[in-house]
């Protein structure tokens, strides 16, 4: 009996290796596709997860989006000159609070985003294809999951540094 529960800790303890290992082999890849997909655009990488998060969350307003970026409120202004100057971005006030600015992406200039990201977005469509709606439940959950445990991360390294 002690040989069979070894024998599955060790297989769970194996597991998780390759889950670990697994993530990170997706960090390296994500990472390579969006500097190649950043390059081609002419924007630099802290610029595409500005993008990104636009996108997303947009219209928002500086201070949340530098939260969200993890970004120094300078830096991101230097970023959203940028993107703003190559037609990226709109910089908007808020009609109820005139002294608020929103920060919204231009839709046309997304479709060129989402072209470069055609090939990745089919291969993921491809794969959820082959799981049925509650294994890609657990599988949205194990990633949102993970995203803040390194968003909880990041903050701790940031909470060191002070």
């Amino acid at each position: 009996m002690t040989s069979k529960v070894s024998r599955g800790e060790a297989a769970r303890r194996d597991a998780r290796r390759e889950v670990r290992e697994g993530l990170r082999e997706v960090g390296v890849q994500l990472a390579q596709l969006n500097r190649r997909v950043s390059g081609r655009l002419g924007l630099r990488d802290a610029d595409m997860d500005c993008l990104d998060l636009i996108g997303r969350l947009g219209p928002i307003g500086a201070g949340p989006l530098a939260k969200a970026a993890g970004l120094h409120p300078a830096t991101l202004t230097g970023v959203l000159d940028r993107l703003e100057r190559a037609g990226w971005i709109v910089r908007e006030r808020d009609a109820e609070d005139r002294r608020v600015v929103r920060i919204r992406a231009l839709p046309e200039r997304g479709k060129e985003v989402l072209a470069q990201f055609a090939g990745m977005n089919g291969a993921v469509q491809e794969i959820c294809s082959r799981y049925d709606e509650q294994q890609l439940s657990v599988i949205a959950d194990f990633l949102a999951r993970v995203a803040e445990a390194g968003r909880v991360s990041t903050l701790a390294l940031d909470e060191a540094e002070r």
